[in-house]
């Protein structure tokens, strides 16, 4: 009989980091993807970060996953976002090449120690005394301890342009085929979810002279807290920006009725804050023109990916579309935008581990929760492998709180509010964001990460060293007084201070939003930091008042998260709970007073009644 520890149903990058996470963690894994080849394959945009979801990446390294030093070995180009607003916001984003960054997470799972890879379409389940214990491919039974469905936007999938419908995965593959009339079986409540993908264009049909060119950055970024690549600002590829017209605009509502969206094709439920440019079109109306970017796809190709022009029209009125645009009106296009529709669990289903409620032994992460994005993936994919291995190994489940975390905050808002569309991290969805930087993920996350075994011991002492050594240097900045040496005195007048005379400390001066960390550690003398310490120290000072007040917000919440509810509360028949309150807590068994303080529906009063509940039983 074939038997593993684990086993995950697909190679996206939820299931690659969920399978990284259960194989190093000692677990003899298997992963069942339907092409090998597809293995971390980047169906739409080949770019890791952007906004929240780019410190969702630090996260992931600092936890121990794969996503931020494969994304770092595959850069194209990297820049860090909002660079005029607060560290709160601020993120990194990557360009990254579509053909070499699937390359290296496939490297890195042919060379695992306790993986395996088998090629097949798992089409069924195994459940025991209603467990589930393995998986089906069609005869082939293999069993395990714990099973993570990673499916992706391949189940039951079908891909749409115009009125045109194909049973078809992403970039061509084959769907995901019998799973989810099975999982319906079980008694999993099923949703039916849509995204989509936008126009290649060939690389020598496009007028980029007209075009305006954008660069990364010039500051040496990565995403990994570990030695790994930084691409030189002057070997980053370019990427350019354009906009639609009203012409562009007048062609698609000619051909509205011929959208797959508009014309009454497609049934599921698309992303609210990744429209179709139709739907940018119907919707905001007002607006004279709509931001795209061209984006290189690959250095090995010659085709670039047309950001911001998502759409379902048919493939001729593509054609128009596309060549209404400023550099495109001679553009070819290599592979033509499309719609997908596919099935995904309901977020009333899992719980905060992201097992499903009512069937142990079964784990989901990825777009089958309801999500959109790699990143949102990879953060669901590496706690379920997390969760999944502790279970088996006996061990409390992780899970972050929304003060620690944007996969947190994202397993949260799943958990506690559901979701009827496509879900995105978002930073304003953070109530906590000053603390969830993206400077200081590792901070926050690497100590658990070392608690769970997925960093190492070498790792986790360079990170106690940097810690030691930030402390260090802030405790000097504390103390150490600024006097009147000449040098510093022209310095803060040329800055804007003519009124300094000498006295405050270090950090007091570089508190003042002029003065830059930079350039006044060269009238301290400290021990030598690194630009990301640098970075870091600086956030630490400059923004000390509002991170302890962020902190102290935080710890009100904690308290509420250590208030432990009982597992077996009969909230239907519970005297003083409001009918919606009584079936909101049955169905989501939130686990603390916090949580279920969150649940959309749940008021105040209600929470004060559960606290008596619980009182009472105590």
């Amino acid at each position: 009989m074939n038997t593993y520890d684990v086993i995950v149903v697909g190679g996206g990058h939820a299931g690659m980091e969920a399978c990284f996470a259960s194989a190093h963690m000692g677990l003899k894994t298997l992963l069942v993807t339907l092409n090998k080849k597809m293995i971390s394959n980047m169906p739409c945009n080949p770019s890791i970060g952007g906004s929240a979801k780019g410190i969702v990446v630090r996260e992931i390294d600092a936890l121990g996953g794969m996503m931020g030093i494969s994304a770092d070995f595959g850069c194209l180009q990297m820049k860090m976002l909002n660079t005029g607003k607060g560290p709160g916001v601020q993120c990194l984003r990557a360009q990254e090449d579509k053909l070499d960054y699937p390359k290296i997470m496939q490297n890195y799972a042919d060379n695992c120690s306790n993986l395996t890879i088998l090629e097949g379409m798992v089409d069924d389940l195994i459940c025991q005394d209603h467990q589930v214990v393995g998986v089906k491919i069609q005869e082939q039974e293999i069993y395990s301890k714990a099973v993570i469905l990673t499916t992706g936007t391949y189940m039951e999938s079908v891909i749409l342009r115009g009125h045109n419908v194909k049973s078809e995965g992403p970039d061509g593959e084959k769907p995901s085929v019998g799973l989810s009339p099975n999982l319906k079986k079980m008694g999993i409540k099923i949703i039916r979810l849509k995204t989509g993908t936008p126009q290649r264009i060939k690389k020598d049909s496009i007028d980029f002279d007209i075009l305006e060119p954008q660069y990364g950055s010039k500051e040496p970024l990565k995403f990994s807290f570990t030695d790994t690549n930084i691409v030189p600002f002057e070997k980053q590829v370019l990427c350019y920006l354009t906009y639609t017209n009203s012409k562009t605009h007048e062609i698609i509502k000619e051909h509205l009725n011929e959208s797959a969206m508009y014309g009454g094709v497609i049934t599921g439920v698309g992303p609210r804050y990744c429209p179709s440019i139709e739907d940018k079109v119907v919707r905001f109306s007002d607006k004279p023109r709509h931001q795209l970017f061209l984006e290189p796809e690959s250095i090995h190709t010659d085709s670039f990916y047309l950001q911001g022009f998502s759409t379902s029209m048919p493939e001729y009125v593509q054609e128009q579309m596309v060549h209404s645009i400023k550099g495109l009106e001679h553009a070819k296009i290599i592979k033509y935008a499309y719609a997908i529709e596919y099935d995904a669990i309901d977020a009333s289903e899992y719980d905060y581990t992201l097992q499903i409620r009512n069937w142990p032994g079964l784990y989901v992460a990825g777009q089958i929760c309801g999500t959109s994005g790699y990143e949102e993936a990879a953060g669901l994919g590496l706690m379920a492998g997390i969760n999944a291995s502790l279970k088996i190994l006996n061990r409390e489940p992780l899970i972050l709180r929304r003060d620690q975390s944007y996969i947190g905050v994202m397993i949260d808002d799943l958990v506690s509010k559901g979701t009827k569309e496509p879900y995105r991290l978002l930073s304003s969805r953070a109530e906590y964001r000053l603390l969830l930087r993206s400077d200081n993920a590792d901070l926050r996350l690497t100590p658990i990460g070392y608690q769970i075994g997925l960093i190492s011991e070498e790792r986790y002492q360079k990170f106690k060293d940097k810690v030691e050594r930030l402390n260090r240097v802030k405790n000097q900045f504390d103390h150490t007084h600024m006097g009147e040496t000449p040098d510093f005195v022209n310095y803060m007048h040329e800055i804007g201070y003519s009124d300094y005379k000498g006295g405050p400390t270090a950090s007091e001066i570089l508190k003042r939003p002029e003065v830059k960390i930079n350039e006044l550690i060269k009238y301290v003398d400290i021990e030598l930091l690194t630009e990301e310490e640098k970075e870091q120290l600086e956030i630490l000072i400059k923004y000390e008042g509002y991170i302890e007040k962020a902190r102290k917000d935080a710890i009100r919440l904690v308290k509420l998260e250590e208030v432990k509810i009982p597992d077996n509360l009969d909230y239907l028949n519970m005297d003083g709970l409001r009918l919606e309150a009584r079936q909101k807590f049955s169905l989501i068994k939130p686990r603390t007073i916090g949580q279920a303080s969150r649940i959309s529906g749940v008021n105040p009063c209600d929470i004060s009644m559960l606290l008596l509940h619980i009182r009472k039983g105590k």
